[in-house]
């Protein structure tokens, strides 16, 4: 979810942090990017490694705490306490005899280090489906098993074979999650249920994350898991019960287009995402980034914004990759590319739709996301400047470049203040 950079976060402060431990729309997250939680720099690495833990899909492997540590040391340490190092795990668990679908977040800790509080040990039913999805605040991120069949017996998918990683993102096990979720949603036996979009507050339909409206040039990336980071580095779970007892913790949330939609946008228009018990914090619902996929699965009417073949992190260096845009698709529950020469005429039609949607609806809700806080203050002053940069971020060169694949230039002009925050925007539309 681009702000500034081609990789895709931004955090709070480099990457969004909208939300936490509240109700939906608020941002309760603290500014901990270059953390100095423990009194001390830290150096931000942004390439890190995290390492799995055997029987990842099993309730033991989801509560034990994965490790973050430096993909190549010469660049540095990775430090989770550190935003902008910080890597984020999220699991769904579907049962498939009752179709109940719940979440948990798994724990991340910097390597050598321990927990500031145990994880929970999530009761998981018989037969469960059980499906894991990673995000990043870095540029890449490499997935390490603790064991040599770590990451094969969970199917883990980092990017494609040989070290071509996506980028912020992997999964495990997720094209079996969706496929059992999609079966048993059609069914009528997914619960909770997928709710109707609604409604928002400016009388359009509620959106998704495969709404034109508010993705990006790489859309469905990252997750909406939250960590509590004490005061001297460690590291819990973002539960009721530890932030009542982690006196001066602080959240580290991941940059999400996920969170973006679910949190930030839906808060300002009034609306309501699909959420489902959470495993580690009894009687919570949250949000997830499976959810917020099957919810569009469900909803989304046409045009709808899949993964475009030309997202950066589904490319090899800068070249077109069908097979690792498929495999990226089916970790969130997309349909895949049929074929190359396909892809070149669905980018142009990603381009126009995009054109067609984003900007009217950025400027039929300026009244309500200029009053929400910006997700990244480096990037714009409030949610609506932030929307606009973002905009012409992947209208630009340094995105998708639809306006030198459509030959027409944004309809956004920005005012950037002398540090390059976006303040004002102006949206010219039909």
């Amino acid at each position: 979810m681009t702000a500034t950079s081609k990789s895709s976060c931004f955090v709070l402060g480099l990457v969004l942090a909208c939300g936490c431990a509240g109700s939906v729309g608020d941002d309760n997250t603290v500014d901990i990017n270059s953390a100095n939680v423990s009194g001390k720099h830290q150096q931000i690495n942004p390439d890190c490694t995290l390492v799995v833990p055997d029987g990842a899909l099993t309730a033991q492997g989801l509560a034990t705490p994965y490790r973050i540590r430096a993909t190549n040391k010469q660049h540095g340490q990775c430090n989770e306490a550190n935003s902008a190092d910080a890597a984020f795990v999220q699991a769904a668990v579907l049962d498939p005899a009752t179709g109940r679908v719940a979440v948990y977040n798994p724990l991340v800790i910097t390597d050598g280090s321990t927990p500031a509080v145990p994880p929970v040990v999530p009761v998981l039913p018989a037969n469960a489906v059980v499906a894991i999805w990673f995000g990043y605040n870095g540029d890449n991120l490499t997935l390490a098993g603790a064991t040599s069949t770590a990451l094969a017996g969970a199917n883990c998918v980092n990017g494609e074979p040989g070290g071509d990683v996506f980028g912020q993102v992997a999964f495990c096990n997720a094209p079996a999650f969706f496929t059992a979720a999609y079966s048993l949603q059609q069914a009528g036996k997914l619960s909770p249920a997928v709710p109707a979009l609604g409604t928002a507050l400016d009388g359009q339909p509620c959106p998704t994350v495969r709404d034109f409206a508010v993705v990006d040039q790489d859309p469905s990336d990252n997750v909406t898991s939250t960590y509590l980071v004490t005061t001297d580095g460690k590291l819990a779970q973002n539960t009721a019960a530890n932030a009542a007892a982690l006196t001066g913790a602080t959240v580290l949330s991941n940059g999400s287009d996920n969170r973006l939609v679910a949190v930030k946008v839906d808060g300002a228009l009034g609306c309501k995402p699909y959420q489902a018990p959470d495993l580690a914090d009894p009687g919570h619902l949250t949000t997830a980034q499976p959810l917020n996929e099957i919810a569009a699965q469900v909803n989304q009417r046409a045009p709808i914004a899949l993964v475009p073949p030309f997202d950066p992190m589904t490319l090899t260096g800068s070249t077109f990759n069908l097979d690792k845009l498929n495999l990226y698709r089916a970790g969130v529950g997309q349909p895949a590319e049929t074929s190359a020469s396909q892809a070149q005429t669905d980018e142009l039609a990603w381009c126009t739709s995009l054109l067609s949607i984003a900007p009217a609806r950025m400027k039929l809700d300026q009244k309500l996301t200029a009053a929400v806080s910006s997700p990244d203050p480096a990037a714009g002053t409030n949610l609506y400047t932030f929307m606009a940069q973002r905009f012409n971020f992947t209208w630009g060169p340094d995105g998708l470049n639809c306006a030198a694949l459509l030959g027409k230039p944004s309809p956004i002009t920005l005012t950037t203040d002398a540090n390059g925050v976006c303040t004002a925007a102006s949206i010219a539309t039909p």
